[in-house]
């Protein structure tokens, strides 16, 4: 028996469509997955396998064959967990075909419980434009993805995979999650006050002006002298963040795993202080996603570079990272750069 489910997958800083097709044949028993599955894909089959034994529910004792299309996409994660224990369910004849316009993500544990997973705000919004009309989450997961689209999308939190069951079959329907209203004035509660500086009012003023005209800025002295005081109250007299840029922000911070759980979207414009030690690599990112570990979480922030004592000459970072930080690939809006060697 054949069935499909619909989910979403990550490429980059953007969700894509994946259908999870789910066969169920004759031959000795048999469980594959295939359409580019990395490792943590490729263990689902024994997270599914318990979960649906510990759930109560009959595991088939066949050939099972698992898609994830489309097949030249590369899938990584385990966000597919749940989606493949629907289709598995579906494809088995233990629960009826799932609505076209439903979609699902979510981690399972041994038991069927839900996990949250990384990325839910990108896919969220894929989901969206691809027309879906209601997206099932874990809980932890609901507040990012109910700001999505919350006008013309409809996300259902979900604490065990027997309870998406259970709504699917029309036995006890899941409540929607309610979107977090955005307000930009939430900001100037998370960030110190800049008026809480005393003094140096040669440097308060290079701060402000860097701040209103999106300048960087360069901080030089002796430990102790406000440094680093100075710098991590830059954010809060930069403006706020639009829905726009706080969208994209919290897009970012999603998937790098850094997302508070049940938070919305990000608000302040959040401060980095990686070490003046830090690689070109670290700084403007690298590898096989092109994700960069402070360059892409400073979009729209300040951003602080400092050292453990004592001051050093300039060149101590290097031409080759302080030039990293001056690509235009990572625009930095009307925020500002305090650097400290």
């Amino acid at each position: 028996m054949y069935s499909v489910t619909n989910s979403f997958g990550l490429n980059g800083l953007r969700g894509f469509a994946v259908a999870v097709e789910a066969d169920v044949s004759g031959g000795l028993p048999a469980f594959s997955i295939v359409g580019l599955p990395d490792s943590a894909v490729r263990e689902s089959a024994d997270r599914v396998r318990a979960a649906i034994k510990n759930l109560g529910f009959r595991f088939p004792d066949r050939r099972i064959t698992i898609n994830l299309a489309p097949a030249d996409v590369r899938k990584t994660g385990p966000v597919y967990d749940l989606p493949l224990l629907l289709a598995l369910l579906t494809a088995s004849g233990q629960l009826e075909e799932v609505p076209a316009e439903a979609a699902f993500l979510g981690e399972l544990a041994l038991d069927g419980s839900l996990r949250p997973v990384s990325g839910v705000l990108p896919m969220a919004l894929a989901a969206a434009e691809h027309g879906i009309r209601a997206l099932y989450v874990p809980t932890e997961n609901a507040a990012e993805a109910a700001e999505a689209c919350a006008d013309t999308m409809t996300v259902y939190p979900a604490h065990t995979a027997r309870e998406v069951v259970e709504a699917l079959k029309g036995i006890r329907p899941l409540s929607p999650a309610a979107a977090i209203p955005f307000d930009p004035e939430d900001a100037w509660q998370q960030v110190p006050d800049f008026a809480d500086v005393m003094g140096q009012s040669l440097a308060r003023r290079a701060m402000v002006i860097a701040a209103a005209g999106g300048h960087n800025v360069l901080l030089i002295g002796a430990p102790g002298t406000g440094k680093s005081m100075l710098a991590k109250r830059l954010p809060g007299i930069l403006p706020p963040l639009t829905r726009e840029e706080a969208v994209e922000t919290t897009k970012i911070y999603s998937i790098a795993g850094q997302l508070p759980q049940g938070r919305g979207l990000i608000t302040a414009r959040p401060f980095r202080s990686p070490h003046h030690s830090a690689s070109a690599a670290a700084l403007a990112g690298g590898g096989s996603l092109q994700m960069a570990r402070h360059a892409c979480l400073r979009r729209g922030r300040a951003v602080y570079y400092r050292r453990r004592a004592g001051v050093r000459k300039i060149p101590e970072m290097g031409g080759g990272r302080a030039a990293a930080c001056r690509l235009p690939a990572v625009p930095l809006g009307a925020s500002g750069i305090a650097a400290v060697f």
